[in-house]
């Protein structure tokens, strides 16, 4: 499978596996059927259950189809508001392992998410042939969307072990160092264990100053002089894990 380069804000690549064209429209087709079921029970509700047909009665046809855009609104926006509530992901999504993320190894923004939106108009159009054919011909399977806002879309069905992910093995008695770090994100604190741990494999010493000094920067954190910068990552990660009750 193709794999995309992602430069983080420590100006470190890493590898993901992009989301297959497969993924995506089965990704795709997961959603449109919970948009679908939506659709049935709303109007099922509206003309069956509560029986309010009756207020479209006189009305004219602009009205009529005003009353049915109100009804099926949350159907239009469905994928701008879960992308953005679930960092890049919809239910479909979710059910297939796979993500929205940006290239530049920043959190995607509700901009970001915006303007793929738009762009599904586009891409959406002539039965989806136009995204279809974007997504094959692109280098990352990227539709018009991702290509605007600066996407692209990764599996994360990879075979990951605890050391490639957020998480950190802690003890029953452990004890914080920093609550401040409760004010990063989970993405903040992917990035920084994934540099971390890259930058331990190949001792560089470099990065792992840069990022020590980003943290206490960000965080605004002193720390004991006799504490070295991997001790502070590593605590940092593990008080991370510690404060969001991340299962480990």
């Amino acid at each position: 499978m193709s794999q995309i380069a992602i430069n983080t804000s420590q100006n470190v690549n890493i590898n993901f596996t992009i989301a297959s064209v497969g993924e995506r429209m089965l990704a795709f087709i997961i959603d449109l059927l919970i948009k679908v079921a939506y659709i049935v029970i709303v109007f099922y509700l509206f003309f069956n259950i509560f029986d309010l047909g009756y207020l479209l009665t006189g009305l004219d046809q602009w009205s009529i189809m005003a009353v049915y855009i109100v009804l099926t609104f949350p159907v239009y926006i469905y994928p701008l508001v879960l992308e953005s509530l679930m960092e890049g992901q919809t239910p479909g999504k979710r059910l297939m392992k796979i993500r929205v993320v940006k290239i530049d190894g920043y959190q995607a923004s509700f901009g970001d998410y915006l303007i793929r939106w738009v762009f599904r108009l586009i891409d959406t159009s002539a039965a989806g042939v136009i995204g279809l054919i974007s997504m094959i011909v692109s280098k990352n399977n990227q539709r018009l969307g991702d290509i605007a806002s600066g996407t692209a879309v990764i599996s994360l069905k990879n075979n990951i072990n605890i050391s490639h992910t957020i998480l950190e093995n802690i003890k029953i008695d452990y004890v914080p160092s920093f609550p401040q770090v409760i004010a990063l994100s989970d993405n903040d604190m992917r990035i920084i264990k994934d540099n971390y741990v890259k930058a331990i494999k190949v001792d560089d010493r470099q990065i792992i100053s840069k990022l020590s000094e980003k943290i206490k920067s960000i965080l605004k954190l002193e720390t004991d002089p006799k504490m070295t910068e991997r001790q502070f990552i590593n605590v940092v990660i593990k008080d991370y894990n510690y404060y969001t009750g991340k299962d480990t």
